[in-house]
């Protein structure tokens, strides 16, 4: 494998994007996980169910899956079938550098503000996405003067039409999408208060739940615990803010940590890194 494709077992990734085109009847997919970089699926045969932070999405073929940094997420993959996608990891900070200001990343950002990250492309709009992805993945073997500049070309007129066919299917909640509102509804409150106290009694006052039944329904749902949730969204929200020069005692406290040893041995076992060298990275 070439050095372009090296990434660090933190789950880093060391350059712009990367990008795979798989076919195999099991596929690789881990348990419930999340990257540090953004996360393109396309598709192209077989079943496959994705879980994406309580919603589970029944894939049909072309269908576009953006998952946005951060995102918990799960496959549940016939074996039956042959199993064919293209896979994108992405940094989107590189993605601004290429076009400043010209919200290539609008795509992933608007999954997250509607809590759905399932995209349709229309009949009409197939055709232009098979091509264009079939243009990238015959990039990642030229070498020829340009390569990278051609390669990072490409990718950002996938991003375009991403974002257009983000447009055409704005709002649409697509057939074969499972979500339980309750659920739903605590995760966008627990992603929008990570700094309050967010007790498990309450969450579960929220939903009209006993505290047995909402721990049972919410770990079915993400795959997670609830503490065990809200502690890696809180991590998740902190390492974001260190990156942004935010000091590391200060970003703890922001996120809803009260005793900073015990936040610096969580973000150390989670990431790898320390906050400290997680800022330099």
């Amino acid at each position: 494998m070439s050095e372009r494709f090296q990434y660090s077992r933190e789950g880093y990734l060391n350059e712009d994007f990367r990008f795979f085109h798989l076919s195999d009847t099991a596929g690789q997919e881990r348990d419930y996980h999340f990257h540090e970089f953004d996360k393109i699926v396309v598709l192209i045969s077989g079943k496959v169910d994705y879980t994406v932070e309580g919603t589970t999405y029944r894939l049909m073929p072309w269908d576009v899956l953006l998952v946005r940094h951060h995102m918990i997420h799960k496959a549940l993959i016939d074996q039956t079938e042959p199993y064919d996608r293209i896979i994108i990891y992405l940094d989107s900070a590189s993605v601004e550098r290429y076009a400043p200001n010209g919200g290539l990343a609008d795509c992933f950002a608007e999954t997250e503000k509607r809590s759905y990250c399932l995209l349709r492309p229309g009949a009409e709009e197939i055709p232009a996405l098979s091509e264009q992805l079939s243009r990238l993945e015959a990039s990642e073997t030229d070498s020829g003067f340009g390569a990278n500049i051609m390669r990072s070309t490409l990718l950002v007129q996938l991003l375009v039409l991403l974002n257009r066919i983000m447009q055409g299917d704005e709002g649409r909640v697509h057939e074969g999408s499972e979500c339980d509102e309750k659920i739903a509804a605590v995760l966008s409150y627990i992603n929008e208060n990570l700094a309050s106290d967010l007790g498990i009694d309450e969450l579960a006052a929220m939903s009209f739940l006993s505290r047995y039944h909402f721990m049972r329904l919410f770990k079915s749902q993400t795959g997670y615990t609830a503490h065990n949730y809200i502690r890696q969204k809180r991590l998740n929200q902190a390492a974001r803010l260190i990156r942004e020069g935010v000091p590391a005692v200060r970003a703890a406290a922001e996120c809803g940590f009260a005793d900073y040893s015990a936040f610096h041995r969580a973000f150390t076992n989670t990431f790898g890194v320390s906050p400290g060298k997680i800022k330099r990275m």
